[in-house]
């Protein structure tokens, strides 16, 4: 089967349907379908099917963004969904919390053992002692966001705070702008100078590449900022490296020689934004000479960028999110979300910034969530990133807890402390996965959860304004189940009456996209997206982008006095780490942990999944510890020696890889690796779960450490 023969694909399914058959019901054809992963392109996909089994995942040509190109995580989910090792049945736990060892039980006992200790914990100690921790392994809407958010409101659990990936940087984007918008992906093809700001889009958002790649080819520059030369900084056609958690201090250096060199547009400071004349004044102590000091940055390179940033015709960033998981995430990212402004990028076409595109398709959450069933709003809320600290607090302890689209014991900070928290006795803790995690096998019920690929779900993109339907393509396997299907089944079986737990799929979907107050969904229906695979929202309203802002003043804030009452600085400032060292401030000969740790995904894993997949694990090889030369050499490292990471919250071993991708004093460990062959390779056993200074989020990347050589 060939997807370039897809042509009449959508026109054959229509009649196919039409005639009642379902494509769970087909047993050879190809069908379209949606990547789940959470991955700004969302892509368009299509399923090969033979026998009524799928045999090959390729991209939809048809898909106006993503065009048929995929990347090779999505490309070997096939092997995904048909694993060997896949859970597909209840299961009980009959050995030690971590041990692993469970035996297969009936779907009614697995219900009947959930609902039976709910009910207990409820009436012994009381609704909020069950806590949900769920994030986004599936980014379908009704997965994550749906009749789970249903069942624990009507519950009264305890209520997660899911701050542990954008907060920060969605805080520092909304206090200078407002809406979480940005520069259209098309439009960033006709754009100049393109930069990448904490971001490994290679890895992350392919199709970003492909435009920028389109860019080039009309003559534009590429310029990579991050603290590690990736696979997208050596694409780059100029890598800056810095010192991790100094952007602030950069972005603040660039504004110094902007407005020095008389590179700014000030009409439009003038026209749309508040406070221009205070950062006109407050830039000018971060000279280039002090922002080199900082940030490593040489101060010759310091002046080139601003130079070229304030010439360019149109001048693009993608703000990604590297830089937000630091102490002082949130202005990081603040600092950067100032740039366009000053030279007047909202005004020119390929220009701008974006951090996240998702605010355009926000849709009717409150239909979709049931808030109103909660009897207690105000029950208390843990913030995920605090797991660990939550579930060994002893006051109110948390006695149940039920995991799902996630897997905390490798994905949380602080995992020492996390693993502790699994380990008490007295938790009941439920996970409904596809495999059995490091999570899972802490669990006292492990559930089976469906594909993607075998379930009704809604997809919006936080990059592409298009809004995409998945339809089951193949039917659950074993007995696995979806959480539509899950939490709508638990609620009967708690005895929620409510019509919201017998609701179909279909109309909790055209119930989220109901939404009067979001113009961007104008037309984008239930309707629609069965005839076609995606529909793409109204941005005709983008028009007005700079009049429709959502900040206090209306305009865009280079100066906030909301930040100010919220004891932050009211204008964008570098703020040292709490953790960590910068270019002025070294480690001290009594330091003990002298070392900046830092660990961004890696290029075939999703944080952890796909990590226990033996093709992806021979392409990432093992884990390696990347550390500078410099500071190899102090501690007679050599190349590929085994060696040992630690601080005071844990140890980490792998092997040692000698390069100077980064600036020496700081290491680099890629991807969540799940624990094998005996050794402890997680690596955020070193990480903090510190929150960050906005939102507080995650602060994976403010850690400091300790190399040995094994």
């Amino acid at each position: 089967m060939d997807h370039r023969n897809s042509a009449p694909l959508e026109a054959t399914l229509q009649h196919n349907l039409q005639r009642g058959q379902r494509m769970t019901e087909q047993q050879n054809g190809i069908f379209p379908a949606v990547c789940p992963l959470d991955c700004p392109d969302t892509c368009g996909l299509l399923l090969h099917k033979e026998h009524g089994k799928i045999v090959k995942v390729t991209g939809n040509p048809d898909h106006p963004i993503t065009k048929g190109a995929i990347c090779n995580k999505v490309r070997n989910m096939t092997e995904r969904v048909y694993d060997p090792d896949r859970i597909l049945y209840p299961l009980k736990r009959v050995g030690a919390k971590g041990e692993g060892k469970f035996e297969r039980i009936s779907w009614e006992e697995a219900v009947d053992t959930i609902t039976g200790r709910f009910k207990e914990l409820i009436r012994t100690d009381g609704s909020e002692s069950i806590l949900p921790y769920s994030f986004y392994g599936n980014m379908g809407v009704l997965s994550v966001d749906g009749m789970d958010r249903r069942f624990f409101n009507a519950l009264g659990s305890s209520q997660l705070d899911q701050t542990i990936c954008s907060v920060a940087g969605n805080e520092g984007w909304a206090s200078v702008m407002g809406f979480k918008g940005g520069t259209s992906p098309e439009d960033t093809e006709d754009a100049d100078l393109i930069i990448v700001w904490g971001g490994n889009v290679i890895s992350t958002n392919m199709h970003q590449v492909v435009l920028a790649e389109k860019a080039r080819k009309k003559g534009a520059k590429v310029i990579v900022i991050d603290v590690h030369r990736n696979r997208t900084a050596q694409w780059a056609d100029w890598f800056i490296p810095l010192y991790p958690g100094t952007d602030a201090a950069l972005a603040l250096g660039v504004m110094h020689v902007l407005f020095e060199q008389g590179l700014t547009d000030e009409d439009f400071l003038r026209r749309y934004t508040v406070g221009h004349e205070e950062l006109r004044e407050h830039v000018k102590t971060y000279t280039p000479e002090r922002v080199s000091r900082i940030t490593g940055v040489p101060e010759e390179d310091v002046i080139r960028l601003a130079e070229m940033y304030g010439k360019a015709r149109a001048a693009y960033i993608n703000i990604g999110n590297g830089l937000q998981h630091h102490d002082n995430g949130g202005m990081n990212v603040r600092a950067v979300t100032c740039l366009p402004a000053l030279t007047g990028q909202w005004l020119k076409h390929g220009g701008g910034a974006s951090r996240s595109n998702g605010a355009y398709a926000k849709i009717n959450s409150a239909h979709l969530e049931r808030p109103d069933l909660r009897q207690n709003p105000d029950a208390r809320v843990i913030n995920m990133n605090r797991i660990g600290e939550a579930l060994l607090q002893k006051e109110q302890p948390i006695k149940a807890l039920f995991v799902y689209c996630s897997n905390p014991v490798v994905v949380a900070p602080d995992s020492e402390r996390v693993t502790k928290g699994f380990e008490r006795e007295d938790l009941f803790t439920v996970v409904h996965d596809l495999f059995l995690t490091d999570t899972a096998r802490y669990a006292d019920i492990v559930l089976p959860a469906s594909s993607s690929f075998e379930g009704t779900d809604l997809y919006k993109s936080y990059w592409h304004h298009y809004i995409q339907m998945q339809q089951p393509v193949i039917e659950p396997l074993g007995e696995s189940k979806s959480n539509y299907e899950l939490f709508s089944l638990l609620g009967r079986a708690m005895g929620f009456e409510e019509a919201a737990f017998t609701e179909s799929e279909e109309d909790m979907i055209a119930g989220a996209l109901d939404n009067p107050t979001n113009p961007y969904l104008n037309g984008v229906t239930l309707d629609a997206l069965k005839k076609s695979p995606f529909v793409k929202l109204d941005m005709t309203q983008k028009a007005n982008y700079l009049g429709r802002l959502t900040t206090p003043s209306g305009k865009i804030e280079l100066y906030s006095e909301k930040m100010k009452q919220a004891g932050l600085p009211a204008m964008p400032s570098y703020v040292p780490l709490i953790e960590g060292y910068d270019g002025e401030r070294r480690p001290q000969a009594d330091d003990r942990f002298p070392l900046m740790f830092v660990s961004p995904p890696n290029h075939n894993f999703l944080n952890s999944t796909f990590a226990n997949f033996p093709k992806h694990q021979r392409l990432e090889r093992e884990p390696l510890l990347q550390i500078h030369p410099e500071d190899a050499q102090a501690r007679d490292i050599a190349d590929g020696d085994p060696v040992t990471v630690w601080n005071d919250r844990g140890t980490y071993e792998l092997k040692a890889k000698v390069t100077d991708q980064m600036l020496p004093g700081t290491v680099v460990s890629q991807g969540l690796w799940w624990e094998g062959k005996g050794r402890r390779q997680r690596a955020n056993v070193l990480t903090s779960d510190r929150l960050s200074d906005m939102g507080q989020g995650a602060t994976f990347f403010s850690t400091v450490v300790n190399v040995k050589r094994q």
